[in-house]
């Protein structure tokens, strides 16, 4: 294929990051977003790679103003949540949107401040096409960005905005000065949590365990860099909601993907113990150390039941 053209959707902090990543690479960069004035499809018009990255709220609007795309377009998400009227990814939405098209998920431990600094990382372009996937891999790899591909990309769009909503609990915990075997009884169950709503969707297990999972987990749970993090830690201080996001100034994806993946689990009965903590804080209907005692005093079971975390 001749050489690709990128188009950036979205000019917040991740989207920026990425432009310039590929603008690094050598690749020719154009970046559109509601501010710059541009049409939206002149912007898109000779783009064989579009990469989107906006915040789950611009995910329709987008999607409503995109134009047709060139045959061999890949589509790129990079927004790590949940619809919350279809409960469903991103990037299944691209997918029905653009059935013809390649639609990749990039995901994983990418806190955008520390790859500004030019620190590295690794993350996943994850497709059911591999190729599209591989062409991902090629456009964002560097000596400081690591790129991996898998053919799970439902598994690795759940594991980015699953671990939102157990960075909001980690912060709580740390807030609360629980100590290091809360935290990391915490992360263990976080995990299994994440495992067991990822399965019951339809992805693989083992996709979890990678870094778009147990990767982006352990990075957001553990750094005052993450956004979720610092309102789960404000909300252990007995700060309000509205006080710590209005602070925050910018999307806290984790709050709308707790409210989605609560009525998610009820309507498909799965066990979600932590996020149903998380979403009763964020409503305002128990204290931290509330959630935290209804954790420890849930019915005693064994570890591993039944092939079942």
């Amino acid at each position: 294929m001749s050489q690709e053209v990128i188009a950036v959707v979205g000019s917040g902090v991740w989207g920026s990051l990425l432009a310039e990543l590929i603008r690094q690479n050598g690749y020719p960069v154009q970046v559109w977003s509601r501010r710059c004035g541009q049409p939206l499809h002149v912007a898109l018009q000779s783009a064989t790679m579009v990469v989107i990255a906006v915040s789950v709220a611009g995910v329709l609007p987008v999607l409503q103003a995109m134009p047709p795309l060139l045959p061999e377009t890949v589509i790129v998400s990079a927004t790590k949540g949940l619809l919350p009227d279809s409960h469903t990814t991103p990037a299944q939405l691209w997918q029905k949107a653009f059935p013809n098209h390649g639609v990749v998920v990039v995901s994983g431990p990418n806190l955008a401040a520390e790859i500004a600094q030019g620190l590295p990382a690794a993350t996943v372009a994850a497709s059911l096409r591999p190729e599209a996937a591989q062409r991902v891999q090629q456009v964002l790899a560097s000596e400081r960005f690591r790129v991996y591909t898998n053919d799970d990309p439902l598994g690795t769009e759940l594991g980015g905005a699953l671990k939102n909503v157990m960075a909001i609990a980690a912060g709580v915990c740390d807030g609360l000065h629980l100590g290091a075997n809360a935290k990391a009884g915490l992360i263990t169950r976080a995990l299994a949590e994440m495992v067991r709503v990822a399965v019951a969707l339809g992805a693989r297990a083992h996709t979890l365990y990678g870094l778009s999972g147990l990767g982006d987990l352990l990075a957001t749970c553990n750094s005052p860099l993450s956004r979720n993090y610092r309102l789960g830690y404000g909300l252990a201080q007995g700060r309000s909601l509205g006080d710590i996001l209005q602070e925050l100034q910018t999307t806290v994806e984790g709050v709308n993907t707790t409210q989605v993946l609560v009525q998610l689990a009820d309507q498909r009965g799965i066990a979600v113990p932590i996020a149903q903590q998380v979403y009763r804080l964020l409503q305002g209907q128990i204290t931290p150390q509330q959630a935290v005692a209804a954790l420890m005093e849930r019915d005693l079971k064994a570890e591993f039941a039944a092939n079942k975390l």
